[in-house]
C-alpha cells in the first residue's frame, strides 16, 4: 500500500510534492549550522526548492509585465518590425532549450521580450490622431458611443464621422465631450454639434497620473465641451454591431437605474447602481471621499470581490435547487452544472458593468476557478492568478500602468498566498480543540475575514500611496464592520432584484439593498471621522514603487524562507519613499500657476487662473491637507498688475511676470522668473517661458545639491521624448528608422495677380 500523501503512478513509482520535505529537512545546513558553508548549503537548498517543477509558471506573467513596463519607460516608440521578430526568435530559443539547465532563464527573457512586443503591437493597433492645440468651434458629426451621468455634468464619447474646421487639417477618431446635466444624447444616436476641443490633459506634475495616455488607449484624441444645442440627425449608416451592442447595454443600465430610482434616492441609489452597473459617477463627493478614506472605496469599483459574490451566490443557489431533486443528485454532476451557471452569470455581470480593467481581471480569475471546478482541478492557486494575469496583459498591455490593475493583482496575490500558505498553518487540523471551539462560534470566519482585509489592504498600500497619496490605517476595522453586511445582504439582494425585475417584484429587494448600503455609508463616515483616519503620503516616484512591487511578488510567490527577502525589500522601499525630497518650485503646463516652497516648508501659490484641479493635485502630492481655496496659500505672495513675487525657502525671489514691462525688474531681482514673454538679453534670473512649457509640459524644480542658485528640473515631457500619447512638438520631432513622413499640408498654389506674366 503506498505511503500516505502519495499516489502510485503508471510506472509503479510514487507521485507527490516536490521537493520532499525529508530531503529539505536532511540538508547539510542542519548538520553544521552557524558556519558559512552551512549557510551556503542552506541557500542552495532553498534555491533548488524554488526552482523545482511547477514553480516556473507564476513567474512568467511577472517577466511578461516587466517587458511591458520597459516598453512604457522608453523615450521613443519602438520599431515594431524589429521588436516582434526579436521576440519570436527569443521564444523559439526558449523552446529549443526546454531540456537545458538554462531553460528557466531563457523563458524569463522570452517572456520579457514577448511583453515588450505585445505592448508595441497594441499601441500600433490603437494608433490615431491626438490633438495638439485647442480648436474652438469645429462642427462635428458622429455616433454617441458611451454616456456617463455624473454629479454636476454629463459626459459622452463621440465617434467622429465628419469634422469641419476650416482653419486646421485635423481628423479625430473619437472625442470626449461634457454637457449640461441631463442633456447628453442617447448611446447609438447620430448627432451634429459644435464644440470646443482641447488636447488630452497631460500630467499636472512630473510623475503624476498620465490622463493623456489613458485616453489614447481608449481611442480618444481630444476632450472638451459642447457649445450650443445638440441636433439629432439621420445617420449615414447603421453604425455597426459594436454600437448597437453598446446602445443595448446602455438601455439595460438605464432601465436598472430607473427601477432603483423609483424606490431609492441620493447616495443609496447611486451606490446601488454602481454595484450593479458600474456607473459610480453620481455618488456625492463627501460620501465618495469617506468611502476611500475608510478603506471601503474598493466596494465602489466592480472587481474581484463583486465577481466572486455574484458567481458564488449563483453557484450555491443553483446547486441547492438541483439538490432538491434526488435523481439529479445521484445521476448527474450538478456541481459542474452549477459552475457553468455561475460562469454565465459572471459573464453577464462583466458585460453589464462595462468591462473595465478590474472587472476583466476579476472575470478571468473567476472563470479560471470555475473551469477548474468543471474539470476537477484545484481552483485557488498561483497558476490561476498567473493565467488570469497573462490573459489581461495580452489583451490590454496598458492595464499594467493603471492603478486598478496594480491594486487588484496585488490584493489577489496576497489573498492567494494567504489561502495557500497562511490558512493551512492557522487551521492546521480540524480536530485541534482550540480551533474547533473557535470555529463553532464563528471565530474562524471572523479571523479569516480580518486576515483577508489586513493582507489585501497591506498589499495595496504602496499603490494607493503612489497614485492617490493616502493610506487607510483603519481599513481593517471598516471592512470588518461593513463587508459582512455587503456580502450577505447588499449583493444578494441586488442579484435577486435583477432577477425579479421582469416580474415587477424588485422593489422589496432594492429596499433590502438600501438597509445594507446605509449601514456601509454610516461605517465609512464614522471611520473617516476617527483621529488619524486620513493618512497622507507625499509623492515618491516610481523607484520605491518598483521596489515595493518586487518585495510583494517575492513575499507572495516564494515558498522557502527566501520569501522574507521580500519583506526586507518592502522595508527598504518604505524608507526610500519617505526620504524622497519634495520639489521647491512647481510650474503648471500653461504657466498660470506657480507653487513655491517657503521658509515654513509649505507651498505658497502664485495663481493667475482658476485651475483648482492642478492645485489640489499639487497639495495632495505634498501631503498637504489644505484645499485650493485655503487663504494660507497666498501668504507671502505680493501681486500687482504687472505680476507677482514670493520668497522661497532660501530667501530668493520667484516671480511670475504678467506683462513685458515687469521683466526688467524681475530679471534683476529674482532668481527664477516664469513668463509668457521672451526674456531680454542678459537676464540674470533663470527663465521658464511659454516656449519651454510648450515643449516640456509642467515642471518640478529642486535646488541642486550644494547650490542655492541652480535647479534640477524634472519635466512631464523631457527633451527628445516622443510617444504617441505625448507627442513632441513638431519642431523637435526626431526622425528614426521606419518613420513615415507625415503628408504635407495642402498649399494654396494660386499666384498673385501682380505676378502674372503676359503669356500666362
Amino acid at each position: 500500500m503506498p505511503e500516505r500523501g502519495r499516489a502510485r503512478d503508471r510506472t509503479g513509482g510514487y507521485a507527490g510534492t516536490w521537493p520532499p520535505r525529508k530531503a529539505v529537512a536532511a540538508s547539510p545546513s542542519q548538520v553544521s549550522s552557524g558556519t558559512l558553508p552551512a549557510l551556503a548549503a542552506r541557500l542552495r537548498d532553498w534555491v533548488r526548492a524554488e526552482a523545482g517543477p511547477g514553480r516556473l509558471l507564476p513567474w512568467v506573467p511577472v517577466a511578461f509585465g516587466a517587458g511591458i513596463a520597459i516598453y512604457f519607460a522608453a523615450d521613443h516608440e519602438p520599431i515594431a518590425w524589429i521588436v516582434v521578430p526579436t521576440a519570436g526568435f527569443l521564444c523559439l530559443a526558449a523552446l529549443l532549450l526546454r531540456r537545458h539547465r538554462l531553460f528557466p532563464v531563457a523563458v524569463m527573457i522570452a517572456a520579457m521580450a514577448a511583453g515588450f512586443a505585445v505592448a508595441t503591437m497594441n499601441t500600433a493597433r490603437m494608433a490615431h490622431v491626438v490633438l495638439k492645440r485647442s480648436i474652438y468651434s469645429p462642427m462635428l458629426k458622429g455616433f454617441v458611443e458611451t454616456r456617463e451621468v455624473r454629479e454636476r455634468t454629463d459626459r459622452f464619447v463621440l465617434r467622429v464621422v465628419r469634422m469641419d474646421d476650416y482653419r486646421r487639417h485635423v481628423k479625430l477618431d473619437r472625442v470626449r465631450l461634457s454637457v449640461r446635466k441631463g442633456t447628453a444624447p442617447a448611446v447609438g444616436s447620430f448627432v451634429e454639434l459644435k464644440a470646443r476641443l482641447q488636447p488630452p490633459l497631460t500630467p499636472v506634475r512630473p510623475g503624476s497620473y498620465d490622463f493623456a495616455r489613458d485616453m489614447y488607449f481608449q481611442g480618444i484624441g481630444a476632450s472638451g465641451f459642447v457649445m450650443g444645442a445638440i441636433k439629432i440627425v439621420d445617420p449615414p449608416d447603421g453604425g455597426g454591431i459594436a454600437l448597437r451592442y453598446a446602445a443595448l447595454m446602455q438601455e439595460l443600465r438605464d432601465a436598472i437605474d430607473a427601477r432603483i430610482r423609483l424606490v431609492l434616492d441620493g447616495d443609496s441609489r447611486a451606490i446601488a447602481t454602481a454595484l450593479l452597473t458600474g456607473r459610480r459617477d453620481a455618488i456625492t463627493t463627501p460620501v465618495n471621499d469617506a468611502m476611500f478614506i475608510s478603506g471601503l472605496g474598493h466596494v465602489l469599483s466592480i472587481s474581484g470581490y463583486h465577481m466572486a459574490v455574484v458567481a458564488g451566490v449563483v453557484f450555491f443557489a443553483v446547486r441547492a435547487l438541483l439538490a432538491l431533486v434526488p435523481a439529479l443528485t445521484a445521476t448527474f454532476p450538478i456541481k459542474k452544472w452549477s459552475a457553468a451557471a455561475a460562469l454565465a452569470a459572471a459573464a453577464f455581470y462583466l458585460l453589464l458593468s462595462g468591462a473595465e480593467v478590474a472587472t476583466q481581471r476579476s472575470f478571468f480569475m473567476t472563470a479560471v476557478v470555475l473551469i477548474a471546478v468543471m474539470v476537477d482541478r484545484r481552483a485557488i492557486t498561483f497558476r490561476t492568478l498567473a493565467v488570469a494575469a497573462m490573459i489581461v496583459l495580452a489583451i490590454a498591455p496598458q492595464a499594467l500602468v493603471h492603478p486598478s490593475f496594480q491594486m487588484s493583482f496585488a490584493a489577489t496575490l496576497g489573498l492567494v498566498a494567504l489561502v495557500q500558505v497562511g490558512m493551512p498553518k492557522l487551521f492546521a487540523t480540524p480536530d485541534h480543540s482550540p480551533t474547533a471551539r473557535a470555529a463553532l462560534w464563528g471565530g474562524r470566519e471572523i479571523v479569516t475575514l480580518a486576515l483577508a482585509s489586513f493582507v489585501a489592504g497591506l498589499a495595496t498600500t504602496p499603490y494607493a500611496a503612489f497614485h492617490f497619496h493616502r493610506v487607510t490605517p483603519y481599513g481593517v476595522v471598516a471592512n470588518l464592520l461593513a463587508m459582512p453586511v455587503v456580502s450577505a445582504l447588499v449583493m444578494p439582494a441586488g442579484l435577486l432584484g435583477l432577477a425579479a425585475m421582469p416580474f415587477g417584484f424588485d422593489g422589496v429587494f432594492w429596499r433590502l439593498m438600501d438597509f445594507g448600503i446605509e449601514w456601509m455609508i454610516a461605517v465609512a463616515q464614522w471611520v473617516a471621522a476617527l483621529p488619524g483616519a486620513i493618512g497622507r503620503m507625499a509623492a515618491f516616484g516610481t523607484g520605491p514603487l518598483i521596489a515595493a512591487t518586487a518585495g510583494i511578488i517575492l513575499l507572495g510567490l516564494l515558498r522557502t524562507p527566501l520569501r522574507w527577502s521580500g519583506a526586507a525589500i518592502i522595508g527598504l522601499a518604505t524608507a526610500w519613499s519617505l526620504a524622497v525630497a519634495q520639489p521647491d518650485i512647481l510650474v503648471s503646463a500653461d504657466g498660470r500657476n506657480v507653487a513655491v516652497r517657503g521658509g515654513d516648508g509649505r507651498l505658497h501659490l502664485i495663481s493667475a487662473g482658476k485651475d483648482a484641479f492642478t492645485v489640489r493635485e499639487w497639495l495632495a502630492a505634498d501631503a498637504d491637507k489644505r484645499g485650493p481655496a485655503d487663504p494660507s496659500l497666498a501668504e507671502g505672495v505680493s501681486c500687482d498688475e504687472a505680476g507677482c513675487v514670493v520668497k522661497a525657502s532660501d530667501g530668493g525671489i520667484v516671480a511670475l511676470a504678467r506683462r513685458p514691462d515687469a521683466m526688467e525688474d524681475d530679471c534683476r531681482r529674482a532668481e527664477m522668473m516664469v513668463t509668457a514673454w521672451q526674456a531680454p538679453e542678459g537676464c540674470l534670473a533663470q527663465v521658464v517661458d511659454q516656449e519651454r512649457l510648450r515643449r516640456e509640459g509642467a515642471l518640478a524644480l529642486r535646488r541642486a545639491p550644494g547650490s542655492t542658485k541652480h535647479f534640477v528640473v524634472d519635466a512631464v515631457r523631457p527633451e527628445r521624448v516622443d510617444r504617441p500619447w505625448s507627442p513632441a512638438p513638431a519642431d523637435e520631432k526626431p526622425t528614426s528608422i521606419g518613420d513615415r513622413p507625415e503628408p504635407a499640408r495642402p498649399i494654396d498654389a494660386t499666384p498673385a495677380a501682380d505676378d502674372l506674366q503676359p503669356d500666362d
